[in-house]
């Protein structure tokens, strides 16, 4: 039955309403203090905290900005319905965004840069150039390009098409279409045309394409609901408003003017602050009064409003940072081993030089005689010259060039191709992955970037983001406790409850069922006259009236019955609304002005007179409600720890100890807990009140402050009604992915816009944090407490691991021996932390936090914005070497994603701004066990054993021939042709090492996710260090002797020529090679065993292919080119007594 609220002034409280931001309290993990293992050390301030820009989330609308007026010099002045005006003075940013690297211009100059990065494309490029000059052409110009080009051009085709689908991406969201007033008519106009000053109109279900202030709603009340899945990850409907004052406006009907005064462009997604003078009126506006980009309106028909940042300005570009050119780890560090490899060849070429110094010094005399040498000229005809000749000190340095070209195989370019190969087969094989596949999504694994596959086996830290990657943000109520009686016992007799209601003929029903306790259910029918019945009914009707929730109804294929969908912001209260609804208490119908709740069969009417939202100084939130019998009562519901500081513990102490203890039992097991109080409001209270409140909804300066303070007044002598417990629905096998994790020395960070309670809640649901653990808690509102904060947590954090120490030399095990600390710290101190001006400070309280944030087992950051998060990341890469993993969900995910050596996406329900922007992309949080622990162990060990036998045969073909200079006099020349050099890297050698790097495993899935320790391999480097480079190399010293000199010595009476004594070189090397590598194999395969020998054959066939085609010679001058060299000597026997030993170089030059 509906009944009308006597209390006057209601439409007074509706302009206070829409004033209010509204926001949800979510719920706290509580802490009893009496026999509560747990150690909590909190470094925060008490009172009252000044909100900081990036520091807060959304449970305030004040900035650093909210206790001054804004000036014109640090404000953005907007002139509604005039984009010219606005833009007159300083031409804003238009709407077109642009997440692609490169455009046509710069994609040459852009994607070359960063290609030689790599230290072996610069050294190619060198040996090319080289060998372009006629003084040093040992090879073909030709030949000794292609491998460079044919590299670059590859690489740059891959970047080019990812960057292509980045364009494509751009230009089909700047090509939207939006309503925009254009003479006085919406027309419609593209998103990229929007400019700051224009008014737009958003339908339902349609995308806000900048960020506006909102004008008007299709809502009476000025409600407007939008969904933020794009921008914080968060699936749930928040609620935004148009102030009274511009509500009743119609642009297309009446003309519409005025001046918004707002802050300048920030990245700040949880507040806004500005003042609009409309009418000759000065209103204050807030995050409540913005709706921002990549927002979608839901349940509402239309949205008008004014842009005040479009583009690159919005909040959602801002926290996107460009898409990084991330590389391996193993391939940086490979940088220096190529160094030391060139150092090497120098080494080598400095050997072939001095020796060829030496012989040319000592065997100058006969240069004149000698071809190619020569410096007399023998031909009777025409008048005597003398043929060029540079003289020893060039002939040197030609020399050393010469080598330089001859040994240039020292650095394998070939190994960056089969690199890239590898990694195109290992994401084959880990997209094909049937434990990587989400069934509930339908999601298979996402290989996005092929450059970083072997990182996931040296990940150090892990950053996840919370909601939607640790949990599936699906919360059910579990028990509560109600005037001191616990109703969590007897879950065996617990059942799943559907209450429904008649409205209209229509049988309304809640979405979801919850479990009920029969015991409780039955007092909650029996009604409020009983004193137990009256507790309980106070109780659950503060659970459906202190929120924000929105009841949508969804129609069912049955036209009688109507389902009840509860939208809100928090998953918690959502959880709390249909708990109530399953016991008895449907709420069916919201406004900004009443609410309309069946309690068991009967609808009442009551009016919202005012609602204080929910912020991390109160940790509570309240609403005023008025009651059918003219009576005013406040609900609150919020954190214990707050909650029993303003309850009058002089009404009820028996029910004050009891509730505490069901508290402590609630989170003891993980349970998120809410602490339910209330009171009656006299009416000369709810008038003082009532005055308090319309001020501060209409003030201009410290509007944030003031609402804090009234709410505080009547937040006062509660009665304790009770405790609620929530699960926080993790996603399946989070706590044994996390320990498996952990156990594998990986450490887990947890990186949240949430409320510190709720971060701590879900440690405790993941098995982050444990009861043993020491919290370190940093709350800071100022630079000087933030210091002294960080400096006493280290002091105990210190003192722990002495104690810890001690402990284990006294002969105590160092499980038992050790504290556990965690840290756990908000986005304010952070804000100390990382923003500090002055550049001595910063480095000093980065310092102080990594060094703490080291000591700690578990790392809690709550409360952080999406800059926030990366920050944090940097900080961590900036102080140590280790590999850092970052997974998240959101769009407010990718500035973190993005910063991390790896980025992973979860695709789940939270849109795709995350995948889009990942490494790898994956359905579920537990499937970085897998990844991690298997494919990135796999892929580690591969390519590090890759890059090492990519290292040893090269070498060991160019000592090969480094033997043959010398025993050839220095000469240069290359009994093996230049076509078999080129193969050797191409056919020879390079498709079995691909097929191990694809197929090879050291051990296998069962293994290495049974015993998570072994993943320590990837920290330690054991698959590639520089000891395992130096015996490599050592290694290719005694088998390159042994395959010169045993076939030198072998055919060295016989017949066979130079070309034939290159030949079984050649086929040597290729045949040792393939055989080390067939002894290290450790998982044979039929694919393996094809390819090695097949290789082999392939060389023979090869080498005889060369020498049967005359034409691809090149180490053999023909007949023609002899005779004219004899000609010009005479007579054969003047040179007798020359008997000097003298290769022919092929295609000479200098002659």
């Amino acid at each position: 039955m509906e009944s009308k609220n006597p209390v006057e002034n209601t439409s007074s409280m509706e302009t206070i309403l829409n004033s209010s931001s509204q926001r949800s309290a979510l719920s706290i993990q509580s802490k009893a203090s009496g026999g509560n293992s747990i150690r909590e050390v909190n470094f925060g301030d008490s009172g009252s905290k000044p909100v900081r820009y990036g520091s807060r989330g959304a449970d305030s609308e004040a900035l650093s900005l909210s206790q001054k007026e804004i000036s014109d010099e640090d404000a953005r002045l907007i002139y509604i319905n005039d984009p010219g005006k606005t833009n007159e003075r300083y031409e804003f940013a238009g709407n077109s965004v642009k997440t692609s690297k490169y455009s046509i211009i710069t994609f040459l100059p852009r994607n070359l840069f960063e290609q030689f990065h790599r230290v072996a494309y610069i050294y190619f490029l060198v040996i090319a150039v080289l060998n372009q000059l006629p003084q040093l052409a040992v090879f073909g110009r030709g030949v000794s390009v292609l491998p460079l080009a044919f590299v670059l051009l590859v690489t740059a085709v891959k970047d080019a098409y990812e960057d292509f689908r980045r364009h494509r991406s751009d230009r089909i969201e700047n090509n939207q279409l939006a309503s925009v007033l254009v003479n006085d008519q919406f027309q419609a106009k593209k998103w990229k045309d929007i400019r700051v000053g224009e008014i737009i109109k958003i339908h339902a279900n349609e995308t806000i394409p900048c960020d506006m202030v909102v004008l008007s709603t299709s809502d009476p009340t000025g409600v407007a609901y939008v969904q933020t899945i794009n921008l914080d990850g968060e699936s749930n409907l928040k609620t935004r408003y148009a102030k009274q004052e511009t509500l009743s406006k119609v642009p297309d009907e009446e003309k519409i003017s005025g001046l918004i005064k707002c802050e300048k462009p920030n990245r700040n997604i949880y507040g806004f602050h500005a003042n609009m003078e409309v009418d000759g009126k000065k209103l204050s506006l807030g995050p409540s009064n913005i709706v921002l980009r990549g927002c979608q309106l839901m349940n509402t028909q239309w949205v008008i409003g004014v842009a005040v940042y479009a583009g690159r300005d919005t909040k959602a570009m801002l926290n996107s940072s460009g898409a990084p050119s991330k590389r391996s780890r193993l391939e940086t560090r490979m940088n220096s081993e190529i160094i030391i490899l060139s150092v090497f060849l120098a080494t080598l070429c400095l050997i072939v030089t001095a020796c060829a110094l030496a012989w040319l010094l000592r065997h100058k005399d006969q240069l004149d005689y000698m071809p190619f040498y020569r410096k007399a000229d023998f031909d009777d005809v025409g008048p005597q010259s003398t043929y060029q000749y540079y003289g020893w000190g060039m002939e040197t340095f030609f020399t050393f060039l010469m080598s330089v070209i001859v040994f240039q195989i020292m650095i394998p370019i070939s190994l960056y191709i089969s690199m890239e190969l590898v990694r195109v087969g290992q994401a084959y094989f880990m997209i094909r992955d049937t434990r990587m596949y989400d069934e509930a999504s339908n999601s298979r694994f996402q290989c996005r970037a092929l450059n970083i596959n072997e990182d996931l086996g040296q990940i150090k830290y892990v950053f996840s983001d919370k909601t939607g990657t640790l949990t599936e943000n699906k919360m059910e109520f579990q028990c509560a406790s109600i005037w001191g009686v616990d109703y969590s016992d007897g879950s065996s007799q617990v059942e799943r409850v559907g209450y429904s209601a008649q409205v209209d003929g229509k049988v309304l029903r809640p979405k979801m069922t919850v479990k009920t306790d029969p015991g409780l259910l039955q007092v909650a029918k029996s009604g409020n006259d009983a004193k137990e019945g009256k507790h309980v009914y106070d109780f659950f009707l503060a659970l459906a009236a202190c929120n924000t929730i929105v009841p949508i109804v969804v129609d069912t294929s049955d036209p009688a019955v109507k389902m009840v969908d509860y939208q809100g912001e928090s998953p918690d209260e959502q959880a709390l609304v249909y708990a109530a609804a399953a016991y008895g208490f449907m709420l069916i119908e919201r406004t900004s002005g009443h609410i309309v709740i069946d309690i068991q069969g009967e609808r009442q009417r009551f009016n919202v007179l005012g609602l204080h939202e929910f912020d991390s100084d109160r940790k509570r939130m309240s609403v005023i409600l008025g009651f059918p019998d003219k009576t005013v009562r406040v609900f609150v519901k919020g954190a214990d720890t707050t909650m029993f500081s303003v309850v009058d513990k002089s009404l009820n102490v028996n029910v004050i100890r009891a509730t505490e203890a069901h508290l402590h039992a609630y989170s003891s097991v993980g349970l998120r807990t809410l602490v339910i109080g209330m009171r009656e409001l006299s009416s000369s209270e709810f008038e003082q009140w009532h005055s308090a409140f319309e001020q501060a909804g209409t003030a201009l300066i410290g509007r944030a402050g003031m609402l804090r303070k009234i709410a505080s007044s009547v937040e006062t002598n509660l009665c304790l009604l009770g405790a609620s417990g929530i699960e926080d629905k993790l996603q399946e096998g989070v706590p044994e992915a996390i320990e498996s994790l952990r156990t594998a020395g990986i450490k887990v960070w947890v990186l949240t816009g949430d409320k510190q309670e709720t971060a701590i809640s879900i440690g405790y649901s993941s098995k982050l944090l444990t009861n043993k653990m020491t919290q370190i808690i940093i709350n800071s509102n100022s630079k000087e407490s933030c210091r002294k904060s960080l400096e006493d947590a280290i002091i105990v954090s210190k003192k722990l691991g002495t104690v810890a120490g001690a402990a284990e030399n006294n002969g105590g095990s160092s499980e038992a021996g050790s504290t556990p600390v965690a840290l756990i710290i908000d986005g304010t101190s952070l804000v100390y932390v990382l923003d500090s001006e002055l550049e001595e400070q910063l480095t000093r309280r980065e310092l102080q936090l990594f060094e703490l944030a080291s000591k700690c087992s578990v790392v809690l950051c709550c409360r952080v914005a999406p800059l926030q998060k990366a920050g944090i990341i940097a900080l961590v890469k900036g102080r140590t070497a280790e590999m850092t993993l970052a997974i998240g969900d959101g769009a407010n995910d990718v500035s973190m994603i993005q910063m991390a050596d790896v980025g992973v996406g979860i695709s789940g329900q939270e849109g795709r701004q995350a995948v889009m922007a990942s490494d790898f992309a994956m359905g579920q949080f537990r499937f970085l066990v897998p990844l991690l622990l298997v494919h990135g162990h796999w892929n580690y060990q591969r390519m590090g054993y890759m890059i090492l036998y990519n290292f040893y045969r090269n070498a060991t073909m160019v000592f090969v021939l480094f033997w043959y200079v010398l025993y050839t006099d220095f000469t240069l020349t290359t009994a093996i042709n230049e076509w078999s050099s080129m193969l050797y890297s191409v056919i020879y050698t390079s498709l079995p090492t691909i097929v191990v790097g694809i197929l090879d495993k050291d051990l296998s899935r069962r293994t290495l996710v049974k015993y998570p320790q072994l993943y320590g391999a990837g920290h330690r480097q054991e698959c590639y260090n520089l000891k395992l480079f130096c015996i490599t190399m050592v290694d290719t010293v005694w088998q390159s002797v042994a395959v010169f000199f045993i076939p030198l010595l072998a055919y060295r009476h016989s017949t066979i020529d130079i070309s034939g004594l290159g030949d079984l070189w050649i086929l040597a090397v290729v045949i040792l090679v393939n055989v080390h590598l067939s002894m290290d194999i450790i998982r044979w395969s039929w694919i393996t065993h094809v390819v090695i020998w097949a290789t082999i054959i392939a060389t023979f066939i090869c080498v005889m292919i060369i020498d049967a085609i005359p034409v691809l010679f090149g180490y053999c001058p023909c007949d023609v080119q002899i005779a004219r060299e004899a000609e010009k000597f005479g007579n054969p026997r003047e040179l007798g007594t020359v008997q000097i030993e003298m290769n022919i170089i092929p295609d000479p030059s200098r002659r």
